[in-house]
């Protein structure tokens, strides 16, 4: 009697509920196609770049690290099909592309979109007018040197009404260019071209001073960021190993009291 109720109490298993054990091929396979998968994406959609510079303080910082869609502007082609979203650039994107100044051809640049293809362009005190319309820049836009009266300059603020003649930022293809791009007091932006300016604007060297973004240029857009370190600009002019070992370590000890946590995977917008 008491085998029987024993019996009882053992749990049933139904066969045909039980699930075969992953084999060692099998696994392999998975992994496989998990790292194969997570390569394509890193090597043609998404790619990682750190903001060596001010020039799009507040809204990109010294020490982000970003993931930038390569994806989103390039031209469309058959091979992805509806899966990624392609999309035109528009006014206030922020993109990645490659320089087109002929001195730094493999420098790596984020600006954010003001002009597009036919628009006007001008600068009046610093304020940036579209198409004769000054635009509404608060919510991204800021003038680190504002506050100092002799940080002010013709050049910059008034764009592109004083000829660059003596800026030494000014790119020598540019100072010759920069003529026949300007009508009525506004540079017109050509067609397969856009005009970028860094939110900092009084640190950014943009348009400005080299000239039009040509759309074959044109990397991608900065999702998020995915890690921000604080991090002095003059570590990117370290050239010694000793000086990039020494920063290293520096990271190592100081990772979770100089994280910016506050960043991590913030958009970017």
């Amino acid at each position: 009697m008491a085998k029987k109720e024993q019996d009882k109490t053992k749990p049933k298993v139904d066969a045909e509920d039980e699930k075969p054990k992953e084999t060692t091929v099998e696994f392999l396979a998975s992994l496989a196609s998990v790292l194969v998968t997570g390569l394509f994406i890193i090597t043609f959609v998404f790619q990682a770049f750190e903001i060596p510079s001010a020039s799009m303080e507040n809204t990109l910082l010294i020490g982000d690290h970003v993931f930038v869609n390569r994806v989103q502007f390039s031209p469309a082609t058959g091979w992805v099909g509806p899966i990624v979203p392609y999309q035109q650039i528009h006014h206030g994107d922020i993109v990645v592309f490659l320089s087109a100044d002929p001195a730094t051809p493999e420098l790596y640049i984020v600006k954010r979109i003001i002009g597009i293809p036919g628009d006007r362009i001008h600068l009046r005190n610093g304020a940036v007018y579209r198409n004769g319309e000054k635009l509404d820049e608060v919510s991204y836009a800021i003038h680190s040197q504002s506050a100092d009266p002799d940080s002010y300059d013709n050049y910059r603020d008034e764009f592109p009404a004083v000829p660059p003649t003596d800026n030494p930022n000014v790119t020598p293809e540019w100072k010759l260019a920069l003529p026949q791009h300007i009508e009525n007091g506004d540079v017109v932006v050509p067609p397969d071209s856009y005009f970028g300016m860094g939110d900092n604007r009084d640190r950014s060297l943009d348009s400005r001073y080299w000239g039009f973004i040509p759309r074959d240029h044109v990397i991608g857009r900065p999702m998020f960021i995915y890690w921000s370190f604080i991090t002095p600009e003059y570590q990117y002019e370290m050239r010694g190993m000793g000086q990039r070992l020494g920063f290293l370590a520096h990271v190592v000890i100081h990772f979770f009291d100089q994280t910016r946590w506050k960043r991590t995977l913030k958009a970017v917008h």
